[in-house]
C-alpha cells in the first residue's frame, strides 16, 4: 500500500499562462493521479486539493483486498464461516450498486470474480491450468453472496469481494464532489486515467485529454474536449502477456475465466466516474456485442478493436502526440 504524501502544486506550463492551472500529484491505488485546478488562490486551492486526496486514501484504505483492516478483507477472511459481516451506509450502497452492474451486465460484471487471479499470472507468459481455472470458477457468482440489510455474507470458503472494478471510479466522483462543495468550478481529478471534472478551465474553454494508445506505450490515439463530465477507459494493454501470437490481458469473462480479446481499448464519458468506468469495462466485456450495448445504454465512446479500427458515437478520434492523459 502506497501512503498519502505531502503534495506540492507545479505551476502552469506555458500554454496555460494567465489561466494559473495548479495541479497535485500523488500516488494511490497503485496509480500516478493528479488534481488540477484553477481559478483560485494557491494555498487554498492546495488546501483543498488535499482534503480532496486524504478521501481518495481513506477510500484506498477502506476497500482495499491488500490491507487485512479493509472492510472487504474483513468480508472475504469470513467466507465460508456462519459469521455474516455488518458494514456501514456507503459499503452497503457500493454493495448495491455491485449489483445493478451483476443484472444491467447479464452476470459479466462480478465482484466475485477477482478470486480467478489465482489462476492468472500476468508476470509470466504462462497460461494457467484448467483445473486451476475451475477451482475458481466454481467460486463466482453474485448471486451467491447474502446480503440481509447491512450484514453480508460469503458463503463458500475461498469466496471473495473485490471493489477493483470500480474503486478508483468512486473515489474521482468522491473527491470531486469535495472540491465542488469547496466552491471550485474549474479542473479534474484524474486517477490513473480515471477522470472526473469539475468544470471548463477558468477561461471556460475546454480540458482536452489524450486517449492513451493501445499499443504504443505513452502516445496517443485520440483526444477529447470536456467541460464537465468524466472520461474512463478500459483495455487490454494494461497487464497481459502474449503467448504463441495471442494477447491475454488482465479483463476476464467471469463466466469461463479467459481474458477478452474483441477489443483493445474502450473510452466512455458519462457524467460520472462510476458511470464511465462501468460501461467501459462491461463493453469490453460484452464483446462483439459492446456497441449494441453502448447504443442501447446511449453511451458517449471510442472504441478501437485489436487492428485498432476506430467505433465510435461522439468522440471523434483524431490523432495526436501529446503525452497520454494529459490536458492541453
Amino acid at each position: 500500500m502506497r501512503t498519502a504524501q505531502t503534495i506540492q502544486p507545479f505551476g502552469a506550463p506555458p500554454a496555460a499562462v494567465g489561466r494559473r492551472a495548479y495541479g497535485f500529484r500523488f500516488q494511490a491505488m497503485s496509480s500516478a493521479c493528479e488534481i488540477r485546478l484553477e481559478g483560485g488562490d494557491e494555498t487554498a486551492l492546495a488546501a483543498a486539493a488535499q482534503r480532496a486526496i486524504d478521501e481518495v486514501h481513506r477510500i484506498e484504505r477502506k476497500y482495499s483486498r491488500y490491507r487485512d483492516d479493509s472492510i472487504v478483507s474483513r468480508i472475504n477472511a469470513a467466507a465460508g464461516s456462519a459469521e455474516a459481516v455488518e458494514v456501514d451506509a456507503e459499503t452497503a450502497a457500493l454493495l448495491a450498486f455491485a449489483g445493478e452492474l451483476h443484472a444491467a451486465s447479464d452476470g459479466l460484471f462480478d465482484i466475485t470474480s477477482g478470486v480467478l487471479r489465482r489462476a492468472w499470472d500476468f508476470r509470466v507468459a504462462r497460461l494457467p491450468e484448467l483445473s486451476a481455472l475451475a477451482a475458481q470458477l466454481a467460486l463466482i457468482g453474485w448471486p451467491m453472496v447474502e446480503i440481509a440489510g447491512e450484514r453480508v455474507r460469503l458463503p463458500h470458503a475461498g469466496m471473495e469481494l473485490d471493489f477493483g472494478g470500480f474503486g478508483k471510479e468512486y473515489a474521482a466522483d468522491r473527491a470531486a464532489t469535495l472540491l465542488i462543495a469547496a466552491g471550485l468550478k474549474h479542473g479534474f481529478v484524474n486517477l490513473g486515467g480515471d477522470i472526473r471534472l469539475l468544470g471548463p478551465r477558468a477561461d471556460g474553454t475546454p480540458w482536452r485529454f489524450g486517449i492513451a494508445h493501445p499499443r504504443a506505450p505513452g502516445a496517443t490515439i485520440a483526444s477529447v474536449e470536456m467541460a464537465a463530465g468524466a472520461l474512463a477507459t478500459s483495455g487490454d494493454y494494461e497487464r497481459f502477456f502474449e503467448h504463441h501470437g495471442r494477447r491475454y490481458c488482465h479483463i476476464l469473462d467471469p463466466r469461463s475465466g479467459w481474458p477478452v480479446h474483441a477489443w483493445a481499448s474502450i473510452s466512455v464519458t458519462a457524467p460520472a466516474c462510476l458511470a464511465a468506468g462501468a460501461l467501459s469495462t462491461i463493453a469490453m466485456l460484452k464483446g462483439e456485442q459492446a456497441l449494441e450495448f453502448l447504443a442501447t445504454r446511449g453511451a458517449t465512446f471510442l472504441a478501437l478493436d485489436t487492428r485498432l479500427r476506430s467505433f465510435s458515437h461522439g468522440l471523434e478520434p483524431p490523432f495526436s502526440s501529446h503525452p497520454a492523459g494529459v490536458p492541453q
